[in-house]
């Protein structure tokens, strides 16, 4: 169920109730429009924990950029909070023309990632990251659990592979050092993350 709210005083009220709860963290602006995101639940944040790590210590530590759970980006410089996006895990290596803003980035991550929830909107945001400039998005599913590697070419992200149990396929990232792929689990599936190095593996 969608829930479209046009009377501006019950709007400015259900911001503002949000914002004092702090629970408008994940909350986003598309083109105007406030959306409501499902607050992620403990295996969301579980998730994007071991995978900040694995981007830690694979591009932040070694100096090839900065890796972010959670980042305001937008297509303005100014009036951005009239449109963003808040990617689960951004990633902005080091030559990238997008601009912090402090607020926000002005322009898009090189490598991002969204996890999706009963009742978002994960795919919804693939033409706003094309015209940002993402060069690469994992969208990790899990109902069921699959993962989605998308990659920016003729300025539009484009499908490249998919990762499931019964296809264990691996998603090398051409953006970062890592790849990805979906390997069995005990209460669920598990995220498989490899270094180019070889050496390097994480679980999430």
């Amino acid at each position: 169920m969608v829930m479209l709210v046009t009377d501006p005083y019950i709007e400015e009220q259900l911001i503002a109730e949000r914002r004092a709860a702090g629970i408008d963290h994940h909350d986003e602006v598309w083109e105007g429009v406030y959306v409501v995101s499902p607050n992620p639940n403990n295996e969301h944040q579980a998730l994007i924990r071991r995978l900040t790590t694995a981007f830690d210590v694979s591009v932040d530590m070694p100096g090839l950029g900065q890796s972010f759970p959670g980042a305001n980006v937008s297509d303005r410089d100014t009036d951005w909070e009239q449109n963003y996006r808040i990617p689960d895990l951004a990633v902005f290596l080091a030559g990238n023309p997008a601009q912090n803003r402090e607020t926000h980035w002005f322009g898009g991550p090189d490598f991002a990632i969204e996890v999706v929830s009963s009742g978002d909107r994960s795919r919804s945001k693939l033409d706003f990251y094309s015209t940002i400039g993402v060069r690469e998005l994992l969208i990790i599913d899990r109902a069921p659990w699959a993962l989605e590697l998308y990659r920016l070419q003729r300025e539009r992200l484009q499908f490249v592979g998919r990762s499931t149990i019964d296809e264990m396929l691996p998603l090398g990232s051409q953006v970062v050092p890592l790849t990805f792929r979906l390997v069995p689990g005990g209460a669920r599936p598990r995220i498989e993350i490899t270094h180019q190095d070889g050496v390097q593996h994480w679980l999430a």
